[in-house]
């Protein structure tokens, strides 16, 4: 029997490099925020649809859930997620309730909703979580409060469902993603070089591993992190 893996930010970055390494076994629902963003990552792929909805909105996510219409999910991956790094005497509330609803709320929420459909299967969850969520530094309180948030998330859901699901938090360093372009610019580097950090691929291929132990062991933290051998 085919399993199933719903991936959210699955269009492009690490959520994409997860879809592709899962596709080989798996059914893909590919989250993304629009249906054309959804299908082109869709159509990519061996059995894969879209699975579109604004994460941020309670009642967008549970109306795309109800149509997905999933009775058990193998795999769920919590991969969208939103950067915003000023220093705190310049961050608003918004750019604090935007960055948490995006990259806390909505798993939460979206991994309640799919409850059901993860313990009939013996799922995973899998939280891409940051470096982020184990450290903090200037310009950095907002994007590492909703990582530690997650981390805080992942660790209650994985005691109070043990025996039901596998839970893990997966902690990338720097990867080469238009996140961290963003990030780079932001640090005011000019010259973006990609080959000093973690592949997409890399960090997909620590997902596989998670969800592939035998089901007496669970993979809970799972950090990846740049080698400097490219530096």
């Amino acid at each position: 029997m085919t399993r199933t893996a719903l991936i959210t930010g699955a269009s492009r970055g690490i959520g994409r490099a997860i879809a592709e390494e899962l596709s080989r076994d798996h059914r893909i629902l590919v989250g993304a925020t629009t249906l054309d963003n959804a299908r082109a990552a869709a159509d990519s792929l061996p059995d894969a649809e879209p699975f579109v909805a604004d994460l941020a909105e309670p009642d967008a996510l549970a109306a795309a859930v109800d149509k997905a219409g999933l009775s058990t999910l193998d795999v769920l991956v919590h991969s969208a997620g939103m950067l915003k790094n000023p220093r705190v005497e310049d961050a608003r509330w918004s750019d604090w309730e935007d960055s948490f609803r995006l990259n806390v709320f909505a798993p939460a929420e979206l991994t309640r909703l799919l409850l059901p459909a993860l313990r009939a299967a013996r799922g995973n969850v899998i939280a891409i979580n940051s470096g982020s969520g184990l450290h903090s530094g200037a310009t950095n309180s907002i994007y590492s409060g909703t990582k530690y948030a997650l981390r805080a998330f992942a660790d209650a859901l994985r005691a109070e469902e043990l025996g039901n699901i596998r839970v893990t938090s997966v902690y990338p360093g720097r990867v080469d993603t238009d996140m961290q372009r963003q990030l780079r610019a932001s640090e005011g580097v000019a010259d973006y070089d990609g080959q000093r950090w973690v592949r997409p691929a890399n960090v997909a291929k620590a997902v596989r591993t998670a969800i592939e132990v035998s089901p007496e062991t669970a993979i809970d933290d799972v950090s990846v992190r740049p080698s400097g051998l490219n530096g």
